[in-house]
């Protein structure tokens, strides 16, 4: 009876291990699975990725497997891992850094850019901490002084004769007397008188409103999208802002907005700097 339960405790022992050693592999086969599948869904998207944020020219997506495949198998060699950590941070700053602050200097035309080696020259010795030109204290004030003082030069030179033309038209409104001067000085014709409540900053509105440069160029326009809009009265430009914090519900106005109180040396879409508005706004509607 004893040699017997052996014999049953032996087979069963077999059994289990075979089962267990069976198991183990085929969980060994589906983490194969699983961690092939995560890997390629995380490429979802990083073609796009890397040609339009990194620049990466896709017809050497081969390179770029072969630089992907040298940095994962750097391991832990320090002198490699800085030197792929360098790599990178190089790449962001021709691709990102250099052209960022040359769209921001030089309002966006893609044939002007700051002078790379200089930039290089000043981000090397910033890493170094060589103050021998200037300190990070120096470098953080000239960068915000000079920028804006630099690029309002440019945006002068560039679009000097747009902005007088539209200083003179904004003159001559005012020479014309038709208009009356809401506070910031932009202009205003009542066109339809409105008997509703008056909107403060903080309410939400919707409006119907169409707007033209001098030149005629429509450059918004809730009517041809067929659709009125909604917006918050604060955080629209100054001056579409004080029209619609002195209209009664229901009212449409013509409104002329100075350049300081639009978008100034800023581009928006079709609006150059230093353009004055035309609008024709409609009051619909104070919303809950």
């Amino acid at each position: 009876m004893k040699k017997k339960n052996l014999i049953l405790a032996t087979l069963f022992f077999l059994g289990t291990t075979f089962a267990t050693a069976q198991r183990d592999k085929n969980f060994d086969r589906q983490l194969d699975s699983l961690t092939y599948a995560i890997g390629y869904a995380q490429t979802q998207g990083l073609k796009e990725y890397v040609n339009r944020t990194l620049g990466v020219d896709l017809a050497y997506m081969d390179d770029f497997i072969k630089g992907v495949l040298e940095a994962v198998n750097t391991g832990t060699d320090k002198r490699k891992n800085a030197y792929y950590a360098g790599v990178q941070i190089g790449q962001q700053v021709s691709g990102q850094m250099v052209r960022g602050i040359s769209d921001e200097l030089f309002d966006g035309d893609s044939t002007q850019t700051v002078n790379l080696k200089r930039f290089l020259a000043g981000f090397v010795s910033g890493i170094k901490e060589d103050t021998s030109v200037m300190d990070m204290e120096k470098a953080q004030q000239v960068s915000t002084e000079l920028l804006p003082k630099l690029k309002a030069q440019y945006l002068e030179g560039k679009y000097g004769e747009w902005k007088a033309k539209n200083e003179e038209a904004f003159k001559e409104l005012i020479r014309k007397g038709e208009y009356s001067t809401l506070e910031g000085g932009s202009l205003y014709k009542v066109l339809r008188k409105g008997t509703g409540v008056i909107p403060t900053a903080e309410n939400r509105v919707k409006v119907n409103y169409e707007g033209t440069l001098i030149d005629g160029t429509v450059f918004d326009s809730s009517y041809e999208r067929g659709e009125a809009t909604t917006f918050r009265v604060d955080q629209i430009i100054p001056g579409f802002s004080a029209a619609l914090t002195h209209m009664p519900v229901g009212s449409k106005w013509e409104v002329y907005i100075p350049t300081d109180q639009a978008y100034n040396e800023r581009s928006a879409g079709e609006i150059k700097p230093f353009s004055m508005l035309k609008f024709v706004i409609e009051l619909l509607s104070i919303e809950e």
